[in-house]
């Protein structure tokens, strides 16, 4: 932890939630770019030069805000995940209410976590990419570890119905971009409907 973090973390409780909403706010509607320290401070009520005092540059605020999003929704899924379930469609629904329940919560990760995913600014494209490919194996545990495979027609490639689900959910993820309010019932019901659309063509009859 960096003595500026040390610093931040010093404030109390509702200033920190002040600073990370804003922040996330920012971020979300603007995109890392566009997005200015002066915006962010004057949305959290600091001055600009308190932001660079407790993060030191924008990038390392940005990254910050990454981690913590992350570790948040991944946390909540460790804790509540039911690892019983056996049925893949059933777990990624599963942990896909888990993380709803999440953003439901904490209105100003949404627009974030979909902004980070259609970041293209070179700053901090790579570095975005390196830790979106850390998160993948997080997801292919709770997918496959202890899943019934054998539901699955012979010809199904399990690896290629990941991808189907991961380009879906980006789709889905881009109708929260630059709002500040999300009907999660709507887009989560069609979301569903489409996986059990997969499910019935790529499950075997005995199965459906």
């Amino acid at each position: 932890m960096s003595l500026l973090l040390d610093k931040f973390f010093n404030l109390p409780e509702e200033k920190q939630n002040a600073i990370i909403d804003a922040a996330l706010r920012s971020f979300g509607a603007n995109g890392y770019k566009k997005t200015s320290v002066s915006d962010i401070a004057a949305a959290a009520g600091i001055s600009k030069a308190m932001v660079f005092h407790y993060f030191g540059t924008k990038k390392k605020l940005y990254f910050y805000l990454i981690e913590l999003c992350g570790n948040t929704i991944m946390n909540e899924v460790k804790e509540k995940f039911d690892s019983t379930i056996t049925d893949f469609f059933e777990r990624i629904k599963l942990s896909s209410d888990i993380e709803l329940s999440v953003m439901k919560r904490h209105p100003a990760i949404p627009a974030f976590v979909t902004s980070i995913y259609f970041e293209s600014d070179e700053e901090v494209k790579d570095d975005i990419q390196a830790l979106l490919a850390q998160g993948e194996d997080f997801r292919n545990q709770i997918a496959f570890d202890g899943t019934d495979t054998s539901k699955f027609k012979d010809s199904v490639d399990l690896k290629l119905v990941m991808k189907m689900l991961m380009w879906m959910a980006d789709g889905f993820a881009n109708q929260f971009s630059g709002k500040a309010e999300v009907d999660f019932e709507v887009i989560t019901k069609e979301f569903y409907e489409c996986m059990d659309m997969l499910r019935n063509n790529f499950y075997k009859e005995e199965y459906l």
